[in-house]
């Protein structure tokens, strides 16, 4: 093996005819390739990557027909590759990545068996990817990633059964997926983002169960995400953007529970962002950017705590951010422009050091950052409920001025004990609010969400024995929220005209009120 030189390879090197391997990379040769290595027919390994190495691939190379090893990568090579390569039909290492190399791929790689490994990106090789390859039963890896090839995904790539990598990005690729792909058991990797993709992803895609890092980024992809595909367990990085993918972002979704890494951004996704999202506990980075998305921010994303970098700008997000974002130290970068968010921003370190472009678009917030109106400070310090204290809701449509109670509220005492049949007004251990059915069911999490956690700013008013607040539900309906507070001292005494006075309503017939259906259900825990 000779493992040193400088300048130009000699044409001598030709005349040692017993070589088995030559190593020469990292050498900083120039010049061309000299064609007496043809001569070197023992020649198993021929490694001259990393150089400086300049002119086209000698056709003699071709000659070697015991070769196994190819590596040419990192060069200055121009030209096309040999019409001969696996002549011998031992070829399995063949790179000649990050060169000038033009041309189309010879015929003789179409029937090479034997290759396992491939790397031909960062050329400027063309031709019809759909024609240029065939089967190959021991290849492991193949990278032809930014070169000018064009046709379609062959379905060949489902026969290839120990492919672990398939990279075609940034090429002239059209057509849709072939879902025989999906056959293909053994994928970690594929990436053919930078194409012309059209149609669905198929959702035979869903049996890559080894599949780590999935990348069909910038194609013009359309239809629904397959749950299937959202749903593999060992996914880690995800990305679909600046595709044509609509309707809602699937559920299935939080069970790819090893996600680090999730960009779904410049599609015309829509609906609400999905509560499962907050599963994905090992997500740093998440882009839902540029879509139509709707609602708001589910409570379930404070926990996310390893989530780094955050994107939900240009869609029509709604409601308040502090609470969900206020516990989310490891934020870094956000950016929540052009949606509807109101209220305070978090006083965490993504929020307080992000510019002024990352607010921008949002009408109603506010805080102490540029671009933004400061906040009441009382609305910022004030806690959403006292500690230890006991709660009753109320929850009633407002329809301007006029109060509507709804058509069936159904009211909740929580107790830290066990199930009691009855009304216990246990002092300092009772935690009381109600859930209440209004065109759906809402939940405890829906109000808190509503109401910004009894934020000052959804204030209306006090009345008899609690305060009201305003509330957009998700379904767009505007009620009021009534939230009783209690003392140690008067909470029994509370407690029970609260009561009388849903009695009362439920009795009350009016053209303006509602009468409550049911009243009171006790579940102790």
């Amino acid at each position: 093996m000779v493992t040193s030189f400088r300048g130009q390879i000699p044409d001598e090197i030709g005349n040692l005819h017993a070589m088995l391997d030559l190593e020469l990379s990292t050498n900083q040769l120039t010049g061309p390739i000299p064609s007496s290595l043809g001569n070197l027919t023992n020649l198993g390994s021929l490694f001259l990557r990393q150089n400086h190495l300049s002119s086209s691939i000698p056709e003699s190379l071709g000659d070697l027909v015991n070769l196994t090893v190819l590596q040419l990568d990192t060069n200055q090579l121009n030209g096309s590759l040999p019409e001969n390569l696996c002549r011998g039909g031992l070829l399995q290492n063949l790179t000649v990545s990050h060169n000038n190399l033009t041309g189309s791929i010879p015929k003789s790689l179409r029937n090479c068996t034997s290759l396992v490994r491939v790397r031909l990106e960062e050329n400027q090789l063309t031709g019809n990817i759909s024609k240029t390859f065939g089967v190959y039963p021991k290849l492991d890896f193949i990278d032809m990633s930014f070169n000018k090839f064009f046709g379609e995904i062959s379905t060949n790539w489902g026969s290839c059964t120990r492919l672990t990598n398939l990279r075609i990005a940034g090429n002239n690729i059209t057509g849709s997926l072939p879902p025989e792909i999906g056959n293909a058991t053994r994928f970690g990797e594929i990436d053919l983002s930078f194409n012309g993709l059209l149609g669905e992803v198929p959702k035979e895609f869903g049996k890559l169960t080894s599949l780590v890092n999935l990348n069909l980024s910038k194609n013009r992809l359309s239809g629904q995400i397959s749950p299937e595909i959202v749903s593999l367990p060992g996914l880690q990085k995800l990305d679909l953007s600046n595709n044509r993918l609509s309707m809602s972002i699937p559920q299935a979704i939080g069970f790819s529970s090893n996600l680090v890494f999730l960009n779904l951004s410049n599609n015309q996704l829509s609906q609400d962002i999905p509560r499962q999202l907050g599963m994905l506990i090992h997500l740093s980075e998440l882009d839902l950017s540029h879509n139509l998305l709707s609602g708001g921010i589910p409570v379930e994303f404070n926990k996310l705590q390893s989530l780094v970098k955050l994107d939900l700008s240009h869609n029509n997000l709604s409601g308040l951010i502090y609470e969900t974002f206020k516990d989310m130290r490891g934020l870094m970068e956000v950016d929540i422009s052009y949606n509807k968010f109101e209220g305070p921003i978090p006083n965490t370190t993504s929020f307080q050091n992000a510019t002024k472009e990352a607010f921008q678009g949002n009408n109603g917030l506010c805080g102490n950052v540029e671009g933004l109106e400061p906040c009441d400070q009382a609305l910022v310090d004030r806690e959403s409920s006292p500690v230890g204290g006991r709660v009753f809701l109320i929850v009633f449509p407002l329809l301007g001025a006029v109060l509507l109670f709804i058509f069936f509220g159904i009211f909740f005492i929580f107790r830290r004990k066990k199930l009691h049949p009855r009304v216990e007004l246990a002092p300092k251990t009772i935690e009381v609010f109600s859930l209440s059915k209004y065109d759906g069911m809402i939940s405890y999490k829906d109000i808190m969400e509503a109401t910004g956690a009894f934020n000052e700013i959804f204030y209306i008013g006090r009345g008899g024995y609690g305060s009201v607040f305003k509330a957009k539900l998700r379904s767009g309906d505007i009620v009021a929220v009534k939230k009783l507070h209690q003392t140690a001292d008067s909470g029994q005494t509370d407690q029970k005209e609260f009561l009388n006075e849903i009695r009362a309503l439920t009795e009350i017939q009016h053209c303006n009120i509602v009468k409550l259906r049911k009243l009171v259900y006790n579940l102790e825990q």
